[in-house]
């Protein structure tokens, strides 16, 4: 299938069935979509992807973060609609996007990871699967199909579970996942008072639902076997509060670990969660290929510093010796613009999908792609920006407000 060259004409098509009084599935604003997914999921499943750690102050950062800045349109630019391809890791991207890693997806809808995944391959977005995902990676990687770009996250269990990790990475390498996205910042769940006020930790319940990557895994049913003298089948609680201990084991790896990473992944290894230029000088040092600006979406750490605030001075001290891409707090086109004008090569899209998932799995979450890619489609276009290309799109598009 080839990608759409210009993702308005979603737009054309909207207006073209109101022709008829047909009126669009979904709501195309973004605004509406965190209160349908709200009117359709239980308190737990909402309370758990809307949350934030603590107060909610560094997703409140992200988000005023990217109203500092403004978009200066240029005028009498005769071009066509702009070029979204973007080149990353030596392969080309018909779009800037890709979809972040979210756990649990099943609690959204009872398609989960599988919905997203196909819904990324009809649109050409490349898909990110997590560790804590509630269908396994055989399973992700057939949704996602032939022709589909899929990405690995790891939840990296320690050092004395290298064994899991291996199997989790060479798994992933046999159904065709090409890129390691290893989250740095939740190797033990952060403060989250929604989940805490339903009393909801999807990883404890005695189901698959986060954990089917460890009940699908051979070298951990072995390890459980052995310990305790039964299949996983056999103690669902055990096994899943075990498998979150495993990948959520509380304490952080050191930068000399990524070796053993880049000793079982044959390909570009990215870095997820940097908010330091330290951090990022590191990664490069390291023999990183890529690095995600990323707070977790703020669900972490409470009063931290906005992704977007720091990616400027990253990419700055990184850009040119590694792949910068971005997530947090992304909502809409123009989002995407200026993290990409800030100097992100690919922007990962977060709660916005899976508020899609919730409104009408594989379908809510393709028009939520649909929708992003349509406004950032005509957001460059009517700016006089021609392509993604950092020649074309860069700072000298944005005023920061005083």
């Amino acid at each position: 299938m080839t990608p759409n060259p210009t993702p308005y004409t979603y737009e054309n098509a909207i207006y073209s069935a109101g022709l008829g009084d047909e009126r669009p599935r979904f709501p195309p604003h973004p605004h509406d979509w965190e209160p349908t997914a709200k009117s359709r999921l239980s308190a737990d499943s909402f309370g758990y992807v809307h949350g934030s750690a603590g107060t909610g102050q560094t997703d409140e950062n992200n988000r005023a973060a990217f109203r500092k800045w403004n978009l200066v349109p240029s005028r009498l630019v005769p071009s066509d609609y702009p070029d979204l391809k973007v080149n990353l890791f030596g392969e080309e991207y018909p779009y800037p996007i890709a979809v972040a890693p979210v756990g649990v997806q099943k609690i959204f809808h009872r398609d989960g990871e599988s919905a997203v995944a196909r819904a990324a391959a009809e649109d050409h977005v490349p898909y990110i699967l997590s560790t804590a995902a509630s269908t396994s990676i055989e399973d992700a990687a057939k949704a996602n199909g032939p022709d589909g770009k899929r990405w690995f996250q790891l939840y990296w269990p320690l050092n004395e579970n290298n064994d899991i990790t291996a199997s989790l990475l060479h798994r992933a390498q046999d159904a065709g996942f090409k890129v390691l996205v290893v989250t740095l910042d939740t190797y033990i769940l952060g403060w989250r008072p929604s989940d805490l006020s339903n009393a909801y930790n999807p990883f404890l319940r005695a189901d698959s639902i986060g954990v089917e990557l460890g009940f699908t895994d051979p070298v951990y049913r072995r390890k459980f076997r052995e310990k305790h003298g039964k299949e996983v089948e056999e103690d669902l609680g055990t096994a899943a509060r075990e498998w979150a201990h495993t990948v959520f084991p509380g304490k952080s790896h050191g930068w000399e670990d990524l070796e053993f990473l880049k000793e079982h992944w044959k390909g570009p290894i990215v870095l997820k969660g940097i908010q330091t230029v330290k951090d990022a000088e590191l990664a490069v040092q390291h023999g990183m290929d890529g690095i995600v600006v990323s707070n977790h979406g703020g669900r972490q750490q409470d009063g931290g510093v906005a992704s977007l605030e720091v990616l400027p001075e990253i990419v700055d001290a990184v850009g040119d010796k590694v792949e910068v891409l971005f997530d947090s707090g992304v909502r809409c086109g123009a989002d995407i613009v200026k993290a990409l004008a800030l100097g992100a090569k690919m922007v990962l899209i977060g709660r916005p999908y899976v508020y899609g998932l919730a409104m009408g799995g594989q379908a809510g979450v393709s028009h939520v792609l649909k929708c992003l890619l349509g406004d950032l489609d005509l957001t460059l276009h009517l700016s006089g920006v021609p392509s993604v290309r950092k020649e074309h799109l860069n700072r000298s598009i944005l005023r920061e407000s005083k």
